[in-house]
């Protein structure tokens, strides 16, 4: 039955202390929402504390939400608050010098099985290449892209999360777009 709710009709029945509407949000969302600031966040860990965070955050929330609006634009704000506070906290040299110190981090963020060693290893090559032209991209391209491809957010959603027109976020879908295939046709020519 709960699988048949909405995900605002879930939160709304959390906030009137339905613990399995929950239990149904977190299996929803756990895994875009780790990946979403994955993606953002310098560090591993960060991303690890964040997303507990945001779940905690949520849970202390509960009684004061409205559906205003979708309800995983509502948990992502949560989560990108919560990286902006830690971003504010440390040194910006600091953050910068510790960006994906496991640089395989994401790369597991996809499993794919493969038919052959080969098949796997450039896959592997193919994903780690995506995936470092995705991180050199400005954090603004980035954070739409990851929201759209990756967490299947609609335009409006991600101008929502960001604060900016809709117009905006197709524009730096498009330039995010455009660098990822130079980037991409610049390392195949390689």
């Amino acid at each position: 039955m709960l699988a048949s709710l909405t995900d605002e009709d879930l939160m709304c029945r959390y906030r009137d202390g339905d613990v399995s509407a929950f239990q149904e949000l977190y299996q929803r969302h756990h895994a875009g929402l780790y990946r979403f600031i994955a993606w953002r966040s310098p560090r591993k860990d960060w991303a690890e504390e964040i997303v507990q965070d945001s779940w905690i955050n949520l849970h202390k929330a509960r009684e004061r939400y409205q559906p205003d609006a979708s309800f995983r634009t509502y948990l992502y704000q949560i989560a990108r608050n919560r990286l902006f506070d830690l971003l504010r906290q440390q040194p910006v040299s600091l953050a910068t010098e510790v960006v994906n110190e496991d640089e395989d981090w994401l790369a597991n963020l996809s499993d794919e099985e493969c038919e052959s060693p080969e098949q796997g290893l450039e896959q592997k090559q193919q994903v780690q290449a995506l995936h470092a032209a995705i991180r050199r991209l400005p954090n603004e391209q980035k954070e739409a892209l990851v929201l759209q491809q990756f967490n299947g957010l609609r335009l409006e959603e991600i101008a929502e999360l960001t604060s900016v027109p809709v117009e905006t976020v197709k524009s730096r879908l498009r330039y995010a777009m455009q660098k990822l295939r130079q980037a991409l046709q610049e390392g195949s020519t390689a």
